[in-house]
């Protein structure tokens, strides 16, 4: 990642999900953060890092308080990467990772792991697909080994790719096809992203999917996954030495058979239209409305701009003392939820996102009016002192509670990593943070936060049709990394944060 430890993305998701209330999402009173004279916390301190002949990035975190180890996979392919027209490829690719290789057939590595009382997932994203286990620390070598063994030997049989995407269809109609809000949020990506590949759902369209073949996989395998395009995170209760040697005694041995390049991506261009997407759907029983930015993330950000959305985040819609939350909800009556959050990992453009329940009888125009003047009082006076040091207070809190989870951890290394960042972006995220301004946070607001150039998604209720339809989830549900396929399926959009 960063700028936000995936938690915070994680309660941000929740909340809009409808999953917790806002009070819960705000988390507990932390101490005051660090003054100019103390030193801001830091992310994974005693992380490091090094590399393989064949060019695998190793990321070693220590964490003795428990005899367990989390061991993740990071390739830098996602959906985002796919060729034109095989949407879906690098999602179906995850799964048929899971149907075996010579040495471990069919079900063997899931039964292997299950066998030593371990965990495992995987999930897809834009930018990046991750594999992962939790296993005692001496099984170690055993998921590298069965890791190192796929990264390698995957086998492409016909006989089990074709069932296989018949799960994957299935997937699709589960949680998208049969979703209103997912449906509309493919439709503001569509929207937003009008020539960059963000703008493609990273699970794929169900035309495209159809069509995919065992052969499109293999291509998309035998580019991509290869250790020079990997990254391996090893947190928990071991030392850089044992896992030095772990690594080379396993993945020493995968060749290197392919250099990936850049990854070049088409650009999108600068908008100056108003653009509203609306969704009706007789399975809606509560309208929500959501507007979504196109803003810099953490890799393409100039210096304190993201650190700025991140806090401007906060500051407009990050819990009950949020401005959009005491205004609209407490004070005005206007909404029964709402809730912002600043995507910022990203390899490309992040996004920021505002997204609201109305109160029975409030019409979308009122509710985006009250929510646009907010928006406009900040990009005009700024933060307080007082504001800006609480929302502070509440990202250092965070920044500290992540490393209580050691999978946590691995995920925020492994996402900064598969994007191209460094263990030091991590580590100093807190530092970034305490040296915005209000001022800062005003400039954020004023310069990404206009009406022209946004999304506006509003999801409404149609009269009944009389046809059967599969119920459907949270209305304020939005889409996200695709996944995970394994064992601990969670809420679309919505990654596990302990495997």
């Amino acid at each position: 990642m960063l700028a936000r430890p995936i938690s915070r993305f994680l309660l941000a998701s929740a909340l809009l999900a409808g999953l917790v209330s806002p009070t819960l999402a705000e988390g507990p009173v932390a101490p005051p953060p660090a003054t100019e004279t103390q030193a801001a916390p830091m992310i994974g301190a005693q992380a490091s890092s090094f590399q393989l002949p064949n060019g695998l990035t190793v990321v070693v975190i220590p964490d003795h308080r428990s005899p367990v180890v989390t061991h993740m996979v990071w390739y830098k392919a996602g959906s985002a990467d796919e060729p034109a027209g095989k949407s879906g490829i690098a999602h179906y690719l995850e799964h048929l990772m899971f149907k075996g290789t010579k040495a471990n057939p069919g079900g063997a590595f899931s039964t292997k792991v299950a066998a030593v009382g371990g965990q495992e997932n995987a999930f897809t994203s834009w930018d990046y697909t991750a594999y992962y286990q939790r296993v005692s620390k001496e099984n170690l070598g055993l998921v590298m080994s069965l890791e190192a063994d796929r990264m390698q030997n995957l086998q492409f049989d016909s006989a089990t790719a074709a069932p296989e995407l018949k799960v994957v269809l299935e997937e699709r109609s589960m949680r998208t096809d049969n979703d209103p809000s997912t449906r509309l949020g493919e439709a503001v990506d569509a929207a937003l992203h009008p020539n960059h590949p963000y703008r493609i759902p990273v699970i794929g369209w169900r035309a495209e999917i159809e069509k995919l073949t065992a052969d499109d996989a293999k291509a998309f395998y035998d580019r991509f996954y290869t250790p020079n395009n990997a990254v391996l995170v090893v947190a928990g209760d071991v030392d850089e030495v044992a896992v030095r040697d772990l690594a080379l005694t396993y993945y020493g041995r995968v060749q290197k058979r392919a250099e990936p390049g850049r990854r070049a991506r088409p650009k999108d261009p600068d908008l100056d239209v108003i653009e509203t997407v609306r969704l009706a759907d007789e399975r809606v029983t509560q309208p929500s409305w959501r507007r979504v930015w196109r803003v810099p993330s953490s890799h393409t950000a100039q210096p304190n701009v993201s650190e700025s959305l991140e806090l401007l985040a906060d500051t407009l819609g990050g819990g009950s003392t949020s401005r959009l939350y005491r205004t609209l909800v407490v004070e005005k009556g206007l909404a029964a939820q709402v809730a912002a959050y600043y995507q910022s990992d990203s390899l490309d453009d992040g996004r920021f996102v505002i997204a609201a329940v109305p109160r029975d009888g409030v019409g979308f125009d009122k509710l985006s009016a009250a929510i646009d003047a907010i928006v406009a009082d900040v990009a005009k006076t700024g933060v307080p002192a007082d504001e800006l040091a609480r929302s502070k207070t509440k990202v250092y809190a965070e920044a500290i509670k992540v490393q209580d989870n050691q999978a946590s951890l691995a995920r925020i290394f492994g996402a900064e990593l598969a994007v191209g960042g460094t263990l030091d972006a991590v580590r100093t995220w807190p530092a970034r943070i305490r040296a915005v301004t209000g001022d800062d946070v005003r400039a954020a607001a004023g310069d990404w936060l206009h009406v022209e150039g946004s999304v506006t998604g509003e999801l409404v209720s149609a009269p009944a049709s009389g046809k059967p339809r599969a119920k459907a989830s949270s209305p304020m549900s939005f889409g996200g990394p695709s996944g995970p396929i394994r064992l601990f399926e969670t809420p679309a959009g919505v990654a596990t944060d302990t495997p």
